[in-house]
């Protein structure tokens, strides 16, 4: 038998069609079987979770589960969203490794790039199924490759929200170890003026920032005082272009003067805030400015410095943000949970939650902060967070009750990413 072109291409089509058909992947569905499920805000014990494919799709007192559903018993656990890292810098690692100078001027992009997919493991292999990742520090828009490959699941990681190159004023960043003579590589875009930093936010928009990063005050006064580094109208411009672009801007700042002016300008975050006040913290409750406040990486650098924590007096500057941090709690300061990562190990993002706990905060609200509260003030409620019908299914199980015990959240027995289970 004979057959006309016309019909050699439908025979064609329809093989095709019927072969693509055949790979696609059938429906999955997980229950899931804890001790109890801390669903981002509050403990239900008893509860369980059906997932389908990648998207809760029932939770409680489960009925009509299918029957292909792989049933996973978590005997002993408490079920959590996975938890999200509120500033981490994947492209660093631990200062007393390297230090910070050398990180920017001595290793090779090849290099950062080649630890940041081991740290992007660990972060996801410790529960932290997203990170909000504040600036490469000198690795241009490397993360913006890390981001897109673990989303095409070439190598395993968290989900990214990501800052790119962030952006500070000229002759205000490091590193300066080189002589004045000797143009050396900066650990974040230079810009100032309103054409200049309008260009540098949106270039930032263009190349994959899903939030501006600005640095509204450095180490750069006389004699390495931090003081602030743009103007009012400066960070003002910042956040006009980045709200414009639906992005928004989060402010490094740890000077009274430096979180005035970023809070004015409309900034979503303070990241640090070392020496806020009562005044700047009422200012930020009425503006509705959350605090990052980064208490791990204080710890690990005083470390670095010669403390020997637990068996000598804390240094002032430990003592300071404990004052700091319970002023906050005081005022009623969203808190964010972010420990500045990459200063100390990636995986050790726990330390940050033991630390919120030993500085005053209910572990509960501690556990609020890492999930629920990191999902709102990031804009990603929509997604993660919380574990509840038709969100992302982003989920950890951990040993034992967090609530009673924050280092609970160390003991990860399994870690569920978009539906796939990536350690049980």
């Amino acid at each position: 038998m004979r057959y006309t072109p016309s019909i050699l291409i439908l025979i064609c089509t329809l093989l095709t069609q019927l072969s693509f058909a055949q790979t696609l992947t059938p429906d999955t569905y997980f229950v899931l079987k804890p001790d109890r499920v801390f669903d981002g805000e509050s403990m239900h014990e008893g509860w369980q979770v059906l997932v389908h494919n990648n998207k809760i799709e029932s939770v409680g007192d489960l009925k009509n589960v299918p029957a292909s559903a792989k049933v996973m018993d978590l005997k002993g656990t408490t079920l959590m969203p996975g938890m999200i890292e509120g500033h981490s810098h994947l492209l660093l690692h631990p200062y007393n490794e390297t230090p910070w100078n050398d990180q920017v001027l001595k290793e090779s992009r090849a290099e950062r790039v080649a630890r940041a997919t081991n740290h992007a493991r660990q972060t996801l292999m410790a529960g932290f199924t997203t990170v909000r990742d504040l600036g490469t520090e000198g690795a241009g828009y490397d993360d913006v490759g890390l981001k897109q490959a673990i989303e095409k699941g070439v190598i395993p990681g968290p989900r990214m929200i990501i800052a790119t190159r962030a952006i500070v004023a000229s002759g205000s960043y490091g590193p300066k170890v080189l002589s004045y003579d000797i143009e050396s590589p900066v650990g974040a875009a230079e810009a100032d003026g309103m054409e200049e930093l309008t260009k540098e936010v949106r270039t930032q928009i263009g190349k994959g920032a899903d939030v501006i990063k600005v640095y509204a005050d450095y180490r750069w006064g006389l004699n390495g005082a931090a003081k602030p580094t743009f103007t009012t109208d400066e960070l003002k411009k910042i956040v006009e272009i980045a709200n414009s672009g639906g992005r928004p801007v989060v402010a490094h700042a740890a000077t009274e003067e430096g979180m005035r002016r970023a809070i004015m300008a409309g900034v979503s975050t303070i990241e640090h805030g070392d020496n806020a006040t009562p005044e700047i913290y009422r200012l930020m409750k009425k503006n509705n400015v959350a605090l990052c406040p980064t208490l791990a990486a204080g710890d690990a650098i005083s470390q670095y410095n010669g403390w020997e924590k637990g068996s000598g007096p804390e240094p002032e500057r430990i003592r300071e943000k404990r004052k700091s941090f319970a002023a906050a709690m005081d005022a009623g300061v969203t808190i964010c949970m972010g420990g500045d990562v990459g200063v100390f190990p990636h995986g050790d993002n726990a330390r940050e939650m033991e630390m919120m706990v030993d500085y005053g905060m209910k572990p509960l609200n501690v556990l609020r902060a890492a999930t629920s509260v990191n999902a709102d003030v990031f804009k990603v409620a929509d997604k993660i967070g919380r574990i509840k019908p038709g969100l992302l299914a982003d989920l950890v199980a951990v040993a034992g009750n967090p609530t009673e015990d924050i280092a609970q959240v160390r003991k990860v027995q399994m870690v569920m990413k978009d539906g796939k289970v990536y350690k049980q």
